[in-house]
């Protein structure tokens, strides 16, 4: 049977690449609202109780406001702010994180979908806090840059004006949203420093963590995360080989998948561990689908770009 799906927040560019997703799919009819219509309280809130499955692509204020308005227990919502990452009663949105979290969605009828770069971050880290080759109280860092379209309408404004711009980093005071969501996500004791950035590309993401460990450990982190990872359709898994650069292209193809990378000194202890992934695909949209599939009780990665 089909079943209904609303995307609050369809017009900007995480909703509409979701409705690219679902786009000619049998089991979804998708709930649309004229932009008069879009901008009415009461035609909203019908629409959100009225739909099977509401997918809030909206600021983190209206993402709460959203959900207030759902006066039913039968519509599930999968939420792509930064509202509902850490709140209880939210299942957090990345399957692949650990045994149960698929579960865990399927079961909710509140999920919070992750960051794109708690998504490369997490993807790294927590498999290995979980087996205890990285210390939960260790005291991480990450670099990462992002396309500008991360940033939404805004940022994706600046960067096509603003064309002599070659590296923009920001969160430079330490308090970036999405640094609770990584530390809750990965069971460190500690926050990690974080440092982002935006590159003139318009999607892709390369997200790194540095390790340094006493005695040779590329080994066993790489079989570690081999393991968590492995049969997965989404996320795979490799040593580097001997090549001296990582590229983002501008022409970069989107994609749903992810790639982690593991680089090791001569001697094995020290790591550069680096997630490449579409800040657009499994960073926002292509994860809102996945989870979308697995509330529904569907094949996860159907209508995804593998």
């Amino acid at each position: 049977m089909t079943q209904t799906v609303f995307i609050d927040g369809a017009a900007g560019t995480t909703g509409l690449e979701i409705a690219e997703r679902l786009g000619g799919r049998a089991e979804f009819t998708l709930v649309t609202l004229d932009d008069a219509r879009r901008k009415d309280a009461n035609a909203r809130r019908e629409a959100l109780n009225d739909a099977d499955f509401v997918i809030l692509c909206l600021p983190d204020a209206a993402a709460i406001e959203a959900v207030g308005m759902i006066a039913n227990d039968r519509t599930k919502v999968i939420d792509a702010s930064t509202a509902h990452r850490v709140a209880p009663g939210w299942a957090y949105g990345f399957p692949e994180l650990a045994a149960g979290q698929r579960a865990a969605i399927a079961a909710s009828t509140r999920v919070s979908n992750p960051g794109c770069y708690p998504t490369g971050f997490l993807a790294l880290v927590a498999p290995l806090v979980a087996a205890g080759i990285v210390a939960k109280d260790a005291r991480l860092s990450i670099n990462a840059v992002s396309g500008y379209s991360g940033g939404g309408k805004e940022l994706i404004a600046r960067f096509e004006a603003e064309t002599d711009i070659g590296f923009r980093s920001y969160g430079l005071t330490l308090g970036h949203k999405h640094v609770p969501e990584m530390q809750a996500g990965s069971g460190l004791v500690h926050a990690p420093v974080f440092a982002p950035a935006v590159v003139p590309v318009y999607r892709g993401m390369l997200v790194e963590v540095p390790l340094s460990f006493d005695a040779p450990a590329a080994d066993a982190v790489y079989e570690a995360l081999a393991a968590h990872y492995a049969g997965s359709r989404l996320v795979s898994v490799r040593r580097a080989g001997d090549e001296s650069e990582l590229l983002l292209r501008k022409d970069d193809a989107a994609t749903d998948a992810m790639e982690l990378m593991l680089y090791a000194s001569a001697d094995g202890t020290q790591l550069r561990l680096v997630a490449r992934l579409d800040n657009l695909g499994k960073g926002a949209s292509g994860a809102c689908v996945q989870n979308l599939n697995i509330v529904a009780g569907l094949d996860e990665t159907a209508g995804l770009r593998l």
